[in-house]
Formats: C-alpha cells, sequence, structure tokens
C-alpha cells in the first residue's frame, strides 16, 4: 500500500484547520482561567456533548472494539456497555448538580464538600496523581495506539508518530484553551464518523467479503454475532454481563464514565450555560457513544474475521510487522490497508483526529488540575488570572512531553497501568453517595483510595506467592469492591461528618434530595428544602428512558443490520418512543 499525493493532502490540511482554530480562539481563551479552562461557562449543550463523544474515541477505540469481537464475539462488547448505567445516571441525577456547584474543576469540589486539612489533601494530593501521573499514562497509551498506526499505515518511527502528531495537538491546546478543544472536538467527530461508515461500506463490498448479507452468513462470523454472550459459557456470560450490570457500573471507576461524573466529563458539565444545557449534552454524549457510533467498528472487525482469519494470516500479510505487537487488535489498521487513496487519507485523517481529540482534552483536563487545584489553591493563592493561564499553558506542553517520553518506553510500564486501572475498584460508590448522604467525608474517600490501592498491589504481585491460589480477574474486582466499600462505610461511621457549616452551605447550594440529609436535618432542627425541580421517582423514571433508548437504538440498530426487520424496527420505534418521552418530562420539568 502507498499513500498516494491526496492523501498527504487531505492529512496536512485537517492539520491546517486546527491551527487556524487555535490562533483564532486563542485571545478570548486567554482572558481569564475560566474562559481558558470552561470557555466562559457559554458553549451550546451540542457542541459539550460531541466533545465528550470524540474525547471517548481514541486512536485505540476501533482497535479495542475489534479484539473483543475477534475473541468474544458482538456480545464482548458488555464489558463497556454496562458503563451506559453510570451515564443515564450521571445524566440524570448528577449534571444539575455539578453544574449547580459552579466550580471552576471536580477537584474544587472536595473543598465544597469537605472540611478541614483532609479536603485540603485530597484536592492537593489528586491534583498530582490525577492530573500529571494518571493522566500522562492515559495519554501514553493513546500515543502508543497512534505510534502502532503511523508505523502500519504510514511508515514513521515511533518518535516521528509522536512529535508530529503532539507538536499540533499541543499548539493549538495551549493556545486555544477548551474553547479550541471542543470546536477542534466536533469537527474531529464529523470526520471520524464519515471515515468509518464510509470505510465500514467500501470493506463490506470487498469480493474478498462478498457484501453484508454474505458477512452475516459467513461460517467464522455466524457465532460472533449474538447481543448476549451464551448460558452455556457460564464463566464469560458471567464476567461479560452480569458482572459489568451488577457490580462494575457503579463501583469502578472508569475515565469517561465515573460514578457520580468526573475528570473530562465533569468540565464539559461545568462549562455548560445552565443546569438543563448540562444535561442534555450528557445525554447526548452517552445516546452518541452507545448507540450511534459501535457499528462501524464492529463491522470492520466482523470483516477481519473473514479477511484475516488468524493472527498468522496477520502476520504473513505483513512480514514487516514485528511479532511482538501482532494481536487481534491490529486487525482494524491492517483492514484499513485494503481502501484506496483519498479514503485511506480520509481514514489516517480521522484516526489522528480520534488520537488529537483525546490528548487534548486530557491536556486542558490535567492543566486545569495543576494551574488551578495545586498552584492557585496552594502554591500561589494570589495568583492573577494571567499567571494561572500561563502556567495552564505551559502546564500543557510539559504533560505532552511526559507522556511522549513515556510512550516511548511503554512496554516497561504497560504492567503499571493495569495496575492503576485496578485501583479504582471499590472506589465508585463514594463518588455517587458523597451527594446524597451527609456522613460521608475526606476520610470515607482517603480509605477507599488507599485500600484499594493496597488491593491491586496486593493481587497483583503479592497473593498468588502468599497464598498459591489463582484468582481470576473477576474474583479479584469482586473480593477489592466488597473490602474497599466495607471499609470506607464503617470508616465513614466511626469518624466525625465535615463541619456543620460546610455542610449548611453545600446542602443549600446543590439541594440533593432523598433521606441520605435526614439526619442532618433532624440535628440541625431544619425543614427540608422542597425542590419542585428534583424528585428521585422522576430521575429513576428518566434513568430507566434513557436506558432503553440507547439500548433498544443499539440493538434495534443490530437487528436491521442483521435482516431481521421486523424485531429491528419494533426496537427503534420502542428507542424512539422512550427518546420522546424522557424529553417531554424534561422540558416540562427541568429548569434551564
Amino acid at each position: 500500500m502507498q499513500i498516494s499525493i491526496i492523501d498527504w493532502i487531505i492529512i496536512f490540511s485537517f492539520f491546517a484547520v486546527f491551527i487556524l482554530i487555535g490562533f483564532l480562539t486563542s485571545k478570548k481563551s486567554g482572558k481569564n482561567s475560566k474562559e481558558f479552562f470552561l470557555s466562559g461557562r457559554d458553549m451550546p449543550w451540542w457542541m459539550l456533548g460531541i466533545s465528550m463523544v470524540a474525547t471517548t474515541f481514541s486512536a485505540d477505540t476501533p482497535n479495542l472494539v475489534t479484539n473483543i469481537v475477534r475473541q468474544n464475539g458482538v456480545s464482548g462488547n458488555w464489558v463497556w456497555w454496562a458503563f451506559l448505567l453510570t451515564g443515564m445516571m450521571t445524566v440524570f441525577f448528577y449534571a444539575r448538580l455539578w453544574r449547580r456547584s459552579k466550580v471552576l474543576t471536580d477537584l474544587e469540589f472536595y473543598e465544597l464538600r469537605y472540611s478541614g486539612n483532609p479536603a485540603k489533601f485530597l484536592r492537593a494530593f489528586r491534583a498530582i496523581y490525577l492530573g500529571v501521573f494518571f493522566n500522562v499514562m492515559i495519554m501514553a497509551t493513546v500515543c502508543l495506539a497512534g505510534i502502532k498506526i503511523g508505523g502500519i499505515l504510514l511508515g514513521l518511527s515511533p518518535f516521528e508518530c509522536v512529535f508530529y502528531s503532539s507538536l499540533i495537538t499541543v499548539f493549538y491546546s495551549s493556545l486555544g484553551g477548551l474553547r479550541s478543544v471542543v470546536i477542534t472536538d466536533i469537527i474531529q467527530f464529523v470526520l471520524a464518523m464519515v471515515g468509518s461508515i464510509w470505510a465500514c461500506v467500501y470493506i463490506l463490498n470487498l469480493d474478498e467479503v462478498g457484501g453484508l448479507n454474505n458477512l452475516i452468513n459467513h461460517s467464522l462470523v455466524v457465532d460472533k454475532l449474538s447481543f448476549f454472550p451464551s448460558l452455556d459459557d457460564k464463566e464469560t456470560f458471567l464476567t461479560v454481563l452480569i458482572i459489568p450490570l451488577a457490580v462494575q457500573w457503579w463501583a469502578v471507576w472508569y475515565p469517561g464514565a465515573e460514578p457520580g461524573g468526573g475528570g473530562y466529563i465533569a468540565q464539559r458539565m461545568l462549562s455548560a450555560k445552565d443546569e438543563k444545557s448540562a444535561m442534555y449534552s450528557t445525554l447526548l454524549f452517552n445516546v452518541a457513544h452507545y448507540a450511534l457510533r459501535p457499528w462501524p467498528w464492529i463491522l470492520i472487525a466482523l470483516s477481519s474475521i473473514v479477511v484475516y482469519p488468524t493472527l498468522s494470516d496477520i502476520s504473513s500479510s505483513f512480514p514487516g510487522i514485528d511479532n511482538s505487537i501482532i494481536g487481534n487488535d491490529i486487525a482494524y489498521p491492517a483492514m484499513l490497508y485494503l481502501l484506496p487513496s483519498g479514503l485511506l487519507g480520509l481514514v489516517l485523517a480521522s484516526l489522528i483526529a480520534a488520537f488529537m481529540s483525546t490528548i487534548s482534552s486530557h491536556l486542558n483536563w490535567g492543566a486545569s488540575y495543576i494551574s488551578l487545584d495545586f498552584y492557585k489553591r496552594f502554591v500561589k493563592k494570589n495568583a492573577t488570572e494571567k499567571e494561572v493561564v500561563s502556567i495552564g499553558r505551559i502546564s500543557t506542553i510539559v504533560l505532552m512531553i511526559m507522556a511522549g517520553f513515556l510512550a516511548l518506553k511503554l512496554s516497561d510500564a504497560l504492567e503499571a497501568f493495569q495496575i492503576l486501572l485496578q485501583i479504582g475498584a471499590g472506589t465508585g460508590s463514594i463518588f455517587l453517595m458523597r451527594w446524597f448522604w451527609w456522613r460521608v467525608n475526606a476520610y470515607s474517600e482517603i480509605t477507599g483510595m488507599a485500600v484499594s490501592f493496597l488491593l491491586a498491589i496486593y493481587f497483583q504481585w503479592f497473593h498468588f506467592d502468599i497464598t498459591g491460589i489463582e484468582l481470576l480477574s473477576y474474583e479479584k474486582l469482586l473480593i477489592s469492591i466488597f473490602i474497599t466499600t466495607s471499609s470506607w462505610v464503617l470508616v465513614t461511621l466511626v469518624t466525625s461528618p465535615s463541619e456543620n457549616k460546610v455542610l449548611l452551605e453545600f446542602y443549600y447550594k446543590i439541594k440533593p434530595y432523598g433521606i441520605g440529609w435526614n439526619g442532618f436535618l433532624k440535628k440541625n432542627n431544619l425543614v427540608k428544602f422542597e425542590n419542585s425541580v428534583d424528585s428521585p421517582m422522576k430521575d429513576l423514571m428518566l434513568m430507566f428512558l434513557g436506558i432503553v433508548t440507547v439500548y433498544f437504538g443499539l440493538f434495534g440498530t443490530g437487528y436491521l443490520i442483521y435482516n431481521q426487520l421486523f424485531i429491528g424496527s419494533l426496537m427503534i420505534t420502542i428507542s424512539l418512543s422512550s427518546a420522546y418521552i424522557a424529553n417531554y418530562i424534561m422540558s416540562s420539568n427541568t429548569k434551564g
């Protein structure tokens, strides 16, 4: 395969547009920290929603879906589909609360909700841990995916891949702040969707695939089409479906699907102009992320099973590729080899867009932690707005350099990254309950972080040596969740709550509902705040309707693709009806 002149023109035109956006947004974004990190809280809800979607589509996402489908079939995607429950809870329970808080970052929440030195410690520690350590690790893995794609499709060295892509991303991110990130995210999302759908259509019509009907009836593919794992394979059924739906979605911290919202999702909600916009933006994100985007990747993954049935087929087709990186995930870029000039350039540009979208969001998010939650809060409290923005821009550059260097050495750090993903097991419930239970305090979160971290280290390096018992991954997860959750709840009950003054201010500012604040109200002889907008039963109904909308839309589309027209049409009808009812309720009862 040769990259043609037209392919390069498409790619470089894409770069030029992003540089221009950085220049055009730099003046307004440089005014103050609110403009740089929250785009002045005036971005339309649909732009913020699309920005969330674009951010979650990193360069390695199609590779991941391909890996899942080739190994476990379409049903294997429940490992991330289950996080829709988290997403819908964020939409209908937490989006308005985040916007109501009026904080600049989600870490500022700690000193809004908790009191004393423990609250300060949490904010400072997580600013460095999440903003630098964890954030750099995430960006490095995204860079690694970029290295694989650039090496295979463009023939670039790892250093060249990281250098060229990072240079452009840092440029517009450091100049234009969140505003440039969101605007470029819109372009990146459109480009990514057009590229993936067009590539999917072309690949389906290849002679090797023989069209959609031949694909879904192919002997190697038929067993991969089910939306649910078979009950005959109890272990797969348990690990792929039951545990994610029953436990994982609320108990595990996962970037982009944090229980209660957090990270760059919280940043977008805080950037919304009002509570209603925060809800609609997050709703759009969940609909697009789970229902609209996956099918082109799934179909390309299924097609790869026909074209490259085994890993040895991929290896023999690409003899120049190091065998150490040959895996099911590489089947996606391998399929792109089959694309013609022009379309290849568009798809490559869409993958570069995916890379840059994820990286730019993480850069701006991480820089907000460093400049606002660490520098301005603990290093120089009287720092000017101009100085804070400058620190944010410098942080953007430094974070990218750190991530780039780590990406070049990532094979040595991969195990550590896997540990990081396990550390959040059992902490998710804290992020849900801290809004609705007044007894949750800073010690609750510190305990959750410490216990989950120690358990992750123990299971990774010590458990087998001590006991001689090899536990499966889901067994480790369940044990960690149980111990961590029990620990933080116990600590909550035996320690004092936050200062009464802090709790009063939080309660009247956020207006949480439910029985979790009854003890606080009784203690202070207060009458329960009557909120005509928020209702737990209404929000549960909306959450249910949102879940039905997305899952029925996702599977209805799948059934139509599988040529099962009746059930597909029925599910799409139910999906649209649920969406209509949910929108009616939201429009009638949500204040703007």
